[in-house]
């Protein structure tokens, strides 16, 4: 009879558990969810998808360390494309028909994400991409989203630096992919706007290891600058062959080398070149005044901390990403259209790359001031003055 009494005493203290919504043991827990994640974590292109997937990884296990969404934890499931759009197609493909994720984080390149864009389309899969590529966001796709500065604000960047140089005549390279192309679209579109004038404008493969030829096409044209658009390696390559060209105009690079790897591929032919990035490679430099800049000491510390390696500008993308899916959440149940328009109402998330303010017609979200120049001085990257 006592232990008949003890059990109901037990089960009555069960029952109030749930009802307080205390879960008694890890069985009671709610169903996980599955955040799918697709990242060229090897390759030429790691140097972009292995932070992406470190920095995944720790935003989701901050957010399960506080308790997850609605009771739900979070769970990551990460494939590697390797660069290659056809291996970001099936590795989609297994998230959506094999892993049921209710979101995928990724990929890291243009030419990747816009490989799987009619997929997550077709399936109505939010999709938060990595890469910068302005036409993966425009026009607007009601699935697809993405966290990494686009193009046309790099582009930007630049030009208003040039401009303060009072620079009249540029030269352009740009890699023969998605982001090179788009690159050029908007180096071409917004040269009029800064009185600026396209002296030469030349392309390379993304595995091409010597661009003297286009470069010797560009000095004919005497620019005062020469821009190059590309990620690693080719933009190392070019900064080696203007050095050892003797070319001494100014040397800008995209955004996609905003990397310490570039640093350590280019050496010293990096020193002087100036290019736009997110503010985390300057973090220490931003004044206190800087809205993003306890996020940014968080990120790094925590980064640096976990994987014992420096942060580089491209993991921020993927923690991003996390944290916007965690505001977006709350009360869908995993309904991913309900996600889908929980993105679009997140306003005013202040991240690692930027302020983020999505809208039905910006699937960005981000603006001017999600990029400063800098300039590499002594190996290391100089914040410039706007």
């Amino acid at each position: 009879m006592r232990q008949r009494g003890t059990c109901w005493i037990v089960s009555l203290a069960i029952c109030a558990a749930v009802v307080l919504g205390l879960a008694p043991c890890n069985g009671w827990a709610k169903e996980p969810y599955k955040i799918g994640g697709v990242f060229s974590i090897t390759g030429a292109s790691s140097f972009l998808g292995d932070p992406e997937k470190k920095s995944m990884e720790m935003a989701i296990e901050e957010i399960n360390g506080r308790g997850g969404i609605d009771g739900h934890m979070l769970e990551a499931v990460i494939y590697d494309d390797e660069g290659d759009p056809t291996k970001a197609v099936l590795n989609a493909t297994k998230l959506i028909s094999k892993d049921d994720v209710i979101a995928i984080v990724g990929p890291s390149l243009t030419p990747t994400t816009l490989a799987i864009v009619p997929l997550v389309e077709k399936e109505k899969i939010p999709l938060i991409s990595c890469a910068a590529g302005i036409k993966i966001t425009e026009p607007v796709k009601p699935f697809v989203f993405k966290t990494a500065q686009s193009d046309v604000l790099a582009v930007n960047a630049i030009y208003r630096h040039v401009q303060k140089q009072n620079i009249k005549k540029i030269g352009i390279i740009t890699v023969e992919n998605a982001f090179g192309e788009s690159g050029k679209e908007q180096l071409t579109a917004q040269a009029g706007k800064f009185g600026l004038n396209i002296a030469q404008a030349e392309t390379f493969g993304a595995k091409d290891t010597d661009m003297t030829a286009q470069l010797t096409k560009i000095r004919s044209a005497e620019p005062e600058a020469v821009v190059c658009w590309g990620t690693n390696p080719g933009p190392a390559v070019i900064s080696k062959n203007i050095q050892q060209m003797n070319m001494k105009m100014h040397l800008y690079q995209s955004h996609g080398v905003a990397s310490p790897k570039f640093i350590e591929l280019a050496g010293d032919a990096a020193e002087g070149t100036y290019l736009p990035t997110g503010k985390i490679l300057v973090t220490r430099q931003l004044p206190e005044s800087d809205p993003q800049k306890a996020v940014l000491q968080h990120y790094v510390q925590e980064f640096e901390k976990i994987y014992k390696v420096p942060v580089s500008g491209f993991g921020g993308y993927a923690y991003d990403a996390v944290q916007i899916l965690a505001r977006a959440l709350p009360g869908t149940e995993g309904n991913r259209d309900k996600i889908r328009d929980g993105l679009e109402k997140v306003k005013g998330l202040v991240g690692v790359t930027g302020t983020f303010n999505f809208s039905p017609t910006d699937h960005n979200g981000l603006g001017e001031d999600a990029f400063v120049m800098v300039q590499i001085r002594s190996g290391d990257w100089k914040l410039l003055e706007k």
